[in-house]
């Protein structure tokens, strides 16, 4: 797939954008600050509804704004096109695609976009939200059935939540409907995360063999978030106690994490940055690679200042990986790449907010 045409009004320092992109790598250039990497968040946010980078969503708008607008024009492989637009007033978000509103799920699923930038280490040393978030995303586009009940889930982790926060008039008799759709919901996305992962497994083995050939091989755990073994429903009223106490549900998909571990380097902390840095690449490529296969058309790559990130020889690996797979690349610097001096590309510069192809 690739975005054809993306206009974005009030995003950061971007007021008014319209780029006309091409098919293979796009290259945006210019000083820090210019507003290279909002073009990469606005076609992230199409594909996320988030922002990869971090700070409050309010951080989003152009300063003086009263909202935000992106646009885009999407070609499929099977050339297919759809038109797919997010707006956001005040703290809403809207969606259309095709001109019609619709579920930010139906817009999402539409565009698929993925993306290595400067703060991707935190997917292997960060908090275990980024990696449900990255686990979740996979499994939204191969398994049609996630999104319900991820929302169903949501829904009963509130409502118990809430009652585990309203004291003396909490009773067994309460919680034990919310328990039971929090066991339901979540046993059906725990076994698609489980599959999910033993799909992502090979590709992702190669791909560290690939940039981290010096560790060895990986193990990749899952921990679902509550005992093996046993059922949630039984944990969760076995847990009642320190859940009140608490406030909130200690025990369910949502406290599930996942790590990988390299025969030289069996715990995270014998990782360098730089070690971090590929093995969040590495995450990335075989994620995009599992999409590509199970719906046959790579998702849009997003490389966030990528000389910073990866030395010279890593750069034009990825780059040579990404060329031979046909899939369209959005790429940021302060200059050109020397990966790119010699491969095709459309170069746009930026200054300022303002957007111009290089001729």
């Amino acid at each position: 797939m690739r975005l054809e045409q993306l206009r974005v009004r009030g995003l950061r320092c971007l007021s008014d954008a319209d780029l006309a992109l091409g098919a293979g790598i796009n290259v945006f250039i210019g000083d820090n600050g210019a507003g290279k990497t909002s073009v990469l968040e606005a076609a992230f946010l199409l594909s996320h509804a988030r922002s990869f980078r971090s700070g409050a969503k309010e951080a989003l708008l152009q300063r003086g704004a009263a909202g935000l607008s992106i646009f885009a024009e999407l070609r499929h492989d099977d050339e297919r096109r759809v038109r797919l637009g997010l707006g956001r007033n005040g703290s809403r978000w809207e969606a259309r695609v095709d001109g019609e509103s619709v579920a930010i799920g139906q817009l999402v699923r539409d565009c698929a976009v993925v993306c290595f930038e400067p703060g991707s280490h935190a997917l292997i040393a960060g908090a275990a939200e980024e990696r449900r978030r990255y686990l979740d995303w996979g499994v939204f586009h191969v398994e049609q059935l996630f999104l319900p009940a991820w929302r169903r889930y949501q829904r009963a982790l509130k409502q118990r939540n809430s009652l585990l926060r309203s004291g003396d008039f909490i009773t067994d008799a309460l919680l034990e409907p919310w328990e039971a759709e929090l066991t339901q919901a979540g046993s059906l996305i725990d076994a698609q995360r489980q599959a999910y992962l033993e799909l992502l497994r090979p590709r992702l083995a190669a791909e560290v063999a690939e940039l981290l050939p010096e560790l060895g091989d990986i193990e990749l755990r899952y921990k679902r978030g509550w005992g093996e073994g046993r059922e949630l429903a039984e944990e969760l009223r076995s847990q009642r106690g320190r859940d009140i106490a608490r406030g909130h549900t200690t025990l369910g998909v949502h406290r599930a994490d996942w790590s990988l571990a390299f025969e030289r380097a069996p715990l995270r902390e014998h990782l360098s940055r730089g070690q971090e840095k590929l093995t969040a690449l590495a995450c990335v490529l075989a994620q995009a690679t599992l999409f590509a296969e199970r719906r046959g058309e790579w998702p849009i790559v997003a490389l966030d200042d990528l000389a910073s990130e990866l030395d010279a020889t890593h750069q034009a690996s990825v780059v040579r990986r990404l060329t031979a797979a046909g899939a369209q690349v959005l790429l940021t610097g302060t200059e050109l790449p020397s990966a790119l001096q010699s491969v095709p590309a459309q170069v746009f510069h930026v200054e300022q907010g303002t957007i111009a192809p290089l001729l």
